[in-house]
């Protein structure tokens, strides 16, 4: 397992070649790469504990256990690093204000064992149910209500500070317009460091923790707790995970021109797996990254190779308290101009699946699904039953499934509905740093 092969010569890729995941160039070259994924995944993976108030080193260190905990259990043959997910975002920080920490942690701990078993049923039986029980036009509604429920959340922030948040967003802006490559897929870092120093520069930056932390000792570890009243809030966030999991399988197996399929299932699974450690000691929950796949695409090494370096680089850089102490010193006002490009660009991940896909809107049941459920989200529509709290994203999650089946049906019966073939469709491709 923990051999690959030498491609070519080692120090390069011939023109139409490509690194498979079981080889590797170099182990310089490979060391380099492995820190370019490292940069690529920095800024998105920092900035969820930022938004939920998680420890930030204990995030980056089971960054970099998932990672390794997934190409073990793919055994080499899937290429791709686990970062944090912006889809729990919203529920986390719902989760925490309705009680603490210890409770959002539980939620996320359930929603990884849950994924998991997701993988390993379609492990056994397949993928196609998913395209039944989620078209794309359900999918991309959900996905889509989640990045604008937190619309309220980006605002409060930026009121904060409105000249530095609009600094940072249109340094994001500028950054992902004027840049192409490695730089441009760091965009959002590179807008958090300008917005950054401005902020430092009008004295909006307290550095005390940074001062007082050590370079070096281990992060800081929290236990989950479980309440079941949390749980209709993040169970939507399965579907995501699984749209995001399987087009990230599915771009890298196009890059590669290798079926995959058959390992959908494991990366499910391993996914999840990873989610649920992380949650158990406090670390943020972990998803497949586009910004790695960029990287891949741009540089054509698939090595998995590379992934075990930015694994285990991330590990070691987890190990400084100092560095999570900077991470936590950024200011409220830079968090809103950032969040309002990244939870923008969520939402808009959403409507992208429903352009790939070629949703017709001009059907009543394609209207109804996505217009209900994008509005119950963006209200953010609360449902207390008994102590069960239902969000807008769980209930516009609810709505979507609810709505288009029901009509669904109802054509069919009617026969004011031609009956549509069950393909499977493939989730689109979440490529860019704003994508979670």
């Amino acid at each position: 397992m923990f051999r690959w092969k030498l491609h070519g010569n080692g120090r390069s890729v011939e023109p139409g070649a490509v690194v498979a995941p079981k080889e590797r160039l170099s182990w310089p070259i490979t060391i380099g790469i492995g820190a370019q994924h490292v940069i690529a995944m920095f800024g998105a993976t920092f900035l969820v504990p930022l938004l939920t108030g998680f420890p930030p080193s204990t995030t980056l260190l089971f960054s970099g256990i998932g990672t390794l905990l997934f190409l073990l259990i793919t055994q080499n043959r899937v290429p791709s690093y686990l970062g944090s997910s912006f889809a729990f975002i919203a529920p986390i920080i719902a989760a925490t204000q309705a009680h603490n920490m210890g409770v959002a942690l539980g939620g996320v701990l359930i929603t990884g064992l849950l994924l998991a078993a997701v993988g390993f049923a379609v492990q056994f039986i397949g993928t196609r149910w998913i395209s039944v029980l989620m078209p794309p036009v359900v999918m991309g509604s959900i996905v889509a209500l989640i990045g604008f429920n937190l619309a309220p959340t980006a605002y409060d922030n930026f009121q904060q500070s409105t000249p530095t948040a609009l600094v940072t967003l249109f340094a994001v802006i500028l950054c992902t317009a004027l840049f192409r490559g490695i730089l441009g897929r760091v965009s959002v870092l590179l807008g958090v460091i300008v917005g950054y120093v401005f902020a430092a520069i009008r004295g909006e930056v307290d550095f005390t923790a940074f001062h007082e932390a050590t370079w070096f000792g281990l992060p800081e570890f929290h236990a989950p707790e479980f309440d079941l009243s949390v749980l209709p809030m993040f169970l939507p966030v399965v579907f995501v995970l699984i749209a995001e999991n399987v087009g990230h399988v599915t771009s890298v197996a196009q890059m590669t021109g290798k079926n995959l399929d058959h390992m959908i299932g494991r990366t499910l699974a391993s996914d999840g797996l990873a989610t649920a450690v992380s949650a158990t000691f406090g670390g943020s929950p972990t998803t497949t990254y586009g910004e790695n796949i960029g990287v891949m695409s741009a540089t054509r090494v698939y090595s998995t190779a590379a992934y075990w370096v930015a694994g285990l680089a991330a590990i070691a850089l987890a190990m400084s308290p100092k560095i999570g102490a900077l991470i936590f010193s950024i200011p409220a006002g830079v968090l809103g101009g950032v969040t309002f490009v990244l939870y923008g660009l969520i939402g808009i991940v959403g409507i992208r699946m429903w352009v790939e896909a070629k949703v017709d809107f001009a059907k009543a049941k394609n209207q109804m699904t996505a217009g209900v459920a994008l509005v119950v989200g963006i209200a953010n529509v609360t449902w207390d039953f008994d102590g069960v709290i239902f969000n807008g994203i769980a209930l516009g999650s609810i709505a979507a499934l609810v709505i288009y089946h029901l009509m669904n049906q109802v054509g069919r019966l009617t026969g004011t509905e031609p009956r549509e073939p069950l393909t499977a469709t493939a989730p689109v491709q979440t490529s860019s740093p704003e994508d979670r």
